[in-house]
């Protein structure tokens, strides 16, 4: 009796195991090249007690295996990598994948429906009010800002005096309050400078619930989540980060109350801003204030986008930043030729940079393009295919998550040769013209392209242009040192340690 009862079992084990892994979409996706599957789990057991690191580790192993496409399946979830730039056109050129993957949805606690997870017109209405935040005439006027607050940083950096820092912390504090003051028109409070180290570990800690539940297919479902250890730790890391952003919102609302949006100077330089009316340039949280009043958006919608900028505003951005004067501090060739733009726009005057300094700086731009190729700040992006379609050949069913793995695809030697090696010259515009338009998406891509990419590099290239006009940077981490986590942003799991020599004039 006892083995009839094991012989069903097995037979019911089966059973399941064909109806999981062997069945309907399960037999598309798996003529897709992938990991070896695991009986009754799929692809689940790879996930099973792996840390962060070893998970990013595991991508890139995935990536060096297969040729621009593999698949992962398990308990009915089916995703698709991509990093060849066919592929990545094909689900980023327009509105027609557009809707972000289920995995955006551990987001939905924190950023709701701000513009980085909404989708349809929603996300067209919050995107048509923001754009012009972003416009280059109002860039300019955010400038001066960015200015002052990359001069903090040098005298934060001459107190180093040469000793071996983690450059991270500085990097975001600087990121933080330039975002703050320019897209939110508000200071952080100088009497509580710990709000900020607050917020910024909050984000960081509820990141790693993310990527913790983003291997754990039973904590995709909300219910089993919530009822965890790590449920309620969410809910107080996300109650500091909404604590930090709603008081920034109702400063900024009492610093404007009974005003108007402020005019910018220039009496001619106005755009749609909403449907129907005209409107002034003004700062992001301006426009989302002025918005409210027009009734387009309520206090949760610009609670939304203020959590999303926030996040994605100082931290992307501060991952460039470190990243870049990583690979400068270990390529002192090519540091010395920026210094050498520099002296040639400054001619070794300590004046304030302007933003027609800024144009001037296209070497400096190059290595910054060059460091966001080989450290993209967003190393994956994933969405949500809308309808079955062909990438590379195979057919990807309707609904299948498609990953879209920017690190390797900017990694690829097929794209870049000798593609580890950083070299700024890959964006020489004779370089240029013949690679893939999508060959390079440090930004995303298509529509839902990164609304802030020319703030960011505007803001790079104040704090890289001011440190290099003051210091020699001397790497103490190296290259070899890196060991990422996966990560929303990509994050060193150690600190990132440099020097900071102060140039004697």
């Amino acid at each position: 009796m006892l083995f009839l009862y094991l012989v069903v079992f097995i037979l019911i084990l089966y059973f399941v195991d064909y109806k999981l892994n062997h069945d309907g979409i399960a037999k598309i996706i798996k003529i897709i090249p992938g990991p070896k599957d695991t009986f009754f789990v799929g692809n689940a057991s790879a996930f099973v007690d792996i840390s962060p690191v070893k998970l990013f580790k595991l991508g890139r192993t995935w990536a060096a295996q297969f040729n621009g496409i593999y698949r992962f399946y398990a308990f009915k979830f089916a995703a698709v990598s991509i990093y060849n730039p066919d592929d990545v056109e094909i689900v980023t050129c327009s509105m027609k994948h557009h809707e972000k993957s289920i995995i955006y949805k551990f987001l939905k606690p924190w950023l709701k429906d701000g513009l980085l997870v909404s989708k349809g017109a929603k996300w067209q209405e919050r995107r048509k009010i923001l754009t012009t935040a972003f416009h280059f005439n109002v860039l300019r006027k955010y400038f001066p800002i960015l200015e002052h607050n990359s001069q903090k940083l040098i005298a934060t950096l001459e107190k180093t005096e040469g000793k071996s820092i983690d450059a991270v912390p500085l990097i975001s504090e600087y990121t933080l309050e330039s975002i703050c003051e320019t897209a939110m028109g508000v200071q952080l409070d100088k009497d509580e400078p710990e709000v900020g180290s607050k917020y910024k570990n909050a984000v960081y800690d509820t990141i790693k619930l993310l990527i913790k539940r983003f291997v754990s297919l039973h904590l995709y479902f909300d219910f089993i989540f919530n009822l965890t250890p790590d449920g309620f730790k969410q809910m107080r890391y996300i109650s500091t980060i909404h604590n930090f952003t709603k008081k920034v919102i109702n400063t900024r609302k009492e610093n404007k109350k009974n005003k108007e949006i402020e005019e910018c100077s220039d009496n001619e330089d106005t755009v749609d801003v909403f449907a129907y009316k005209k409107k002034k340039k003004a700062a992001m949280l301006d426009l989302l204030i002025s918005a409210e009043n027009e009734g387009l958006i309520d206090d949760t919608g610009i609670q939304e986008e203020v959590d999303t900028f926030m996040f994605e505003g100082h931290d992307t951005t501060a991952a460039g930043l470190t990243f870049c004067l990583l690979a400068l501090a270990h390529n002192p060739e090519i540091q010395d030729s920026v210094v050498a733009e520099l002296k040639g726009i400054f001619n070794d005057s300590s004046r304030a940079a302007t933003p027609d300094d800024m144009a001037m700086m296209t070497y400096l731009e190059m290595c910054i393009k060059e460091a966001l190729r080989l450290f993209p700040p967003v190393p994956f992006i994933s969405r949500k295919l809308t309808e079955t379609v062909k990438l590379s050949n195979y057919t990807v069913p309707k609904g299948t998550m498609c990953h879209i793995h920017i690190y390797d695809l900017h990694r690829h030697e097929s794209l870049y040769k000798d593609a580890l090696k950083f070299d700024p010259d890959r964006f020489l515009h004779e370089n240029c013209v013949s690679r893939h338009n999508y060959a390079y998406i440090p930004f995303s891509a298509g529509p839902r392209n990164c609304i802030g990419q020319k703030f960011a590099m505007m803001e790079m290239k104040s704090a890289l242009s001011a440190i290099l006009r003051n210091f020699r940077v001397e790497p103490v981490t190296t290259i070899e040192d890196l060991e990422f986590s996966a990560d929303l942003v990509l994050r060193n799991s150690k600190p990132v340690y440099m020097r900071f020599i102060k140039i004697k004039s």
